[in-house]
């Protein structure tokens, strides 16, 4: 289901979702609003799954860091 709705948007943006859809990167300038906020959505639930974790666990070691630096690094591969 979805849901038709108005929203008001910078100008720079529209013509960023329009720029978007004449170049064949999304179907529609709400596909591309959509995709948007979806991944804002999981990047909210990313950041609060970390912050649980850090409460929980403490901040992030040293080798912490080296090793998700490492992991990110060999998927770009």
């Amino acid at each position: 289901m979805t849901t038709k709705i108005a929203i008001s948007l910078p100008d720079a943006l529209v013509e960023q979702a329009r720029r978007a859809v004449a170049e064949g990167r999304a179907d529609s300038v709400s596909a591309y609003v959509a995709a948007a906020l979806a991944e804002r959505g999981r990047r909210d639930s990313l950041v609060d799954v970390l912050s649980r974790m850090s409460a929980e666990l403490g901040p992030p070691t040293d080798d912490d860091v080296a090793w998700a630096v490492a992991t990110l690094d060999a998927l770009d591969q």
